[in-house]
């Protein structure tokens, strides 16, 4: 571990591997990536449960600055993505640059030095600049269940799966019918001896309609300017999706309609089909892909409980219609602590203030990268940096391209520290609100984009991804406050 650093990222998906990449790519700052685990990926090293795989194109869910990548199908599969991560490490030289099992327990603003003092599991570390790279999705959340502790079967999250948990024969129970969920069902179903799916509320769920790359295909997709046009008319194809956020006509009745005729051609039965019929308005929540969901919940072993789990007495689940269900196994598909993340706790800015506490009302930052009180810290993949429609590494990207463009500015004008306005903040905070107001996501039923206690919209950028770089793709000081220290008569920072 390096004791003076430029960069310190934490976190090696996504997020933290572009942000190496384009590090080293410059050599000019000296960084170091603080990992936790033992490798990279993020939820892609995380999520090993049967089905994983991503629901957004291949070519946009990759790096536009690496090379094309021989995908084999449209959508590609979790392993496939995290060897695509891996690949990038290596070829990119990043290895000498990443501390595995590096777990941050404290980063705190020292003033005095204008520097990050970071304390990890393998050590500390004082940086210049701190890049937060967590991700929103590396935290299961696993809901206040009654008697869950006593559950004498085994209890796993879809984030925290194991090769050896089953073996065939088991009583399973599913918890949730969100886009893990229905990826990992139909798995599930075909060797249960029984498999109960406990729904608080049904999902709207569209074709899938996956397919395998043809030879000449990936032939093409290999050629760069080929790869680049396809990626780049996939990008405007799905930010048109966005109008239907908007609540706006035809278009949420055409992805409606879609939706509902899919649950019709699949599900004959009028009792489960209207169990399965959403309550809300589509788009609300996330929009899942998939044409064996519905198919597996036919299946002679398989029991669709439309009430959430409620409480468990030893092997038996019971569930909020009263119905009790014996189980071997229960698997919780209950998603992720997306808009409190628990390192939030770790992070401390100027005079002590824990982030945590500056979100307590909701995430909020400036250009859903910066955060007033916070010097010399970005958040990648933070507040209101997601999208509910397209592709999330082209909002990194444009994060990427943010943070470059601010140490760019600290190169240039050499001073030691930077922090974004509290005013800043409250203006792009009130600018996000006034932009969601309308959105399906604040007027359409309560989902885990929206802060629960706030109930303000801080996960997903309320707009298309086109509008998101327009706004926030380049750097701007002028909401900034720069400090530099007084140098001594040799010329140097004391």
């Amino acid at each position: 571990m390096p004791h003076v650093i430029d960069v310190a990222i934490v976190g090696a998906g996504f997020a933290g591997i572009g942000m190496a990449t384009q590090l080293a790519r410059r050599g000019r700052e000296s960084f170091v990536v603080l990992e936790r685990a033992t490798g990279v990926g993020g939820t892609w090293r995380d999520n090993t449960y049967p089905g994983i795989a991503c629901d957004i194109p291949a070519q946009l869910y990759s790096f536009s600055f690496r090379p094309p990548w021989e995908w084999e199908t449209l959508y590609p599969r979790g392993a496939e993505i995290r060897r695509y991560l891996e690949q990038t490490v290596l070829d990119e030289g990043l290895t000498p640059h990443i501390r595995f099992g590096c777990e941050l327990r404290n980063a705190r603003w020292v003033d005095s030095t204008s520097r990050w003092e970071i304390a990890t599991t393998a050590g500390s570390v004082h940086a210049r600049v701190l890049v937060m790279a967590v991700g929103r999705l590396s935290d299961p959340h696993v809901p206040d269940i009654e008697g869950l502790e006593s559950f004498t079967g085994t209890v796993v999250h879809t984030a925290q799966w194991r090769s050896d948990l089953l073996t065939g024969g088991e009583r399973i129970g599913v918890v949730g019918t969100g886009a893990s969920a229905v990826q990992v069902i139909p798995h599930l179903a075909a060797d249960a001896d029984e498999l109960v799916v406990f729904s608080r509320t049904p999902p709207y769920v569209v074709p899938r309609e996956d397919r395998r790359f043809t030879a000449e295909e990936r032939a093409r997709l290999a050629v760069p300017d080929h790869a680049r046009a396809v990626r780049e008319q996939m990008l405007v194809d799905a930010d048109r999706a966005f109008r239907q956020r908007l609540g706006l006509q035809p278009d949420i009745d055409a992805i409606r309609d879609r939706a509902l005729g899919h649950l019709r051609r699949q599900v004959a039965a009028p009792g489960l089909r209207a169990a399965l019929t959403p309550d809300y308005e589509i788009g609300c929540k996330r929009i899942l892909l998939s044409d064996d969901f519905y198919p597996a919940l036919q299946r002679p072993n398989v029991v669709f409980e439309p009430t959430a789990l409620d409480s468990v007495v030893e092997c038996k689940a019971r569930a909020v219609s009263g119905h009790t269900y014996d189980l071997d196994v229960l698997v919780m598909a209950t998603g992720f602590e997306a808009t409190r993340l628990p390192v939030a706790v770790r992070v401390q800015g100027r005079h002590g203030e824990v982030l945590s506490d500056h979100w307590s009302a909701g995430m909020v930052s400036f250009a859903s990268t910066a955060v007033s009180g916070f010097p010399n810290m970005f958040v990648l993949d933070g507040p209101n940096a997601a999208l509910g429609h397209n592709s999330a590494i082209y909002m990194i990207e444009t994060q990427l391209g943010y943070v470059l463009g601010a140490l760019d500015h600290m190169a240039r004008n050499t001073f030691d520290a930077m922090e974004v306005t509290a005013a800043a903040e409250q203006a792009y905070t009130r600018e996000i609100d006034q932009r969601s107001a309308s959105t399906v996501w604040l007027t359409g039923c309560n989902s885990w984009y929206v802060d629960p206690r706030s109930g303000r919209l801080t996960l997903l950028w309320p707009g298309t991804a086109a509008s998101f770089r327009e706004r926030n793709g380049t750097f701007d000081p002028q909401p900034y406050l720069i400090e530099s220290r007084p140098v001594d008569e040799g010329g140097r920072n004391p």
